[in-house]
């Protein structure tokens, strides 16, 4: 979620999500902002449909495995599972866009897909990703960009960006639109 509010003479933007991933994306947009989240229990909301779950967070993004959402795993077993499921094999990932302006209340949110797909991951980078604990941190337990990981991603279909959290055109979008009447 990133929301816009006016002051003089711009406008102050503030991220609602504590993800690291955003927090780069956002600034190498060129933004400077606050950091500002929530304290819900993102696990408390439930929706059937990915594309559902996502715009009820809000903020969130999830990995859809074989039909089923993955969030961040809860235990190594778990983030061995999701790790060894995607290896040779491909997952997509869920993430949504919210921005408002805070001042007129303006707003604008959607989803967006995409789809990665793997090379054969060894055990041992899974056991590396594990000791790390970078796996317990990002929803579906594999971070697209980390060194140990991009080497075994084999295809991207959609947005790099959607998969690290922040697809940075709907984002850009978004905040032009509704930003729009105030810099008319």
């Amino acid at each position: 979620m990133v929301a816009a509010a006016m002051s003089k003479p711009s406008y102050k933007i503030i991220l609602g999500s504590a993800s690291m991933a955003r927090r780069r994306i956002l600034a190498e947009m060129g933004y400077e902002f606050t950091v500002m989240t929530a304290d819900i229990d993102e696990k408390s909301i439930r929706k059937d449909k990915p594309e559902e779950l996502v715009m009820a967070l809000a903020e969130a993004k999830v990995v859809v495995y074989k039909g089923v959402v993955r969030e961040k795993p809860t235990s190594e077993e778990e983030a061995r599972e999701f790790i060894k499921g995607y290896s040779g094999s491909h997952a997509a990932v869920v993430g949504s866009v919210l921005v408002t302006n805070l001042t007129t209340g303006s707003r604008r949110v959607t989803w967006e897909r995409a789809e990665v797909y793997f090379h054969e991951i060894p055990d041992e980078i899974i056991d590396s990703l594990i000791e790390e604990g970078i796996t317990f941190k990002v929803a579906g337990g594999l971070m697209l960009e980390h060194p140990l990981t991009l080497p075994f991603v084999e295809a991207v279909i959609g947005n790099s960006d959607t998969v690290m959290g922040l697809p940075t055109a709907l984002t850009q979008q978004f905040i032009d639109e509704v930003l729009q009447p105030l810099k008319a």
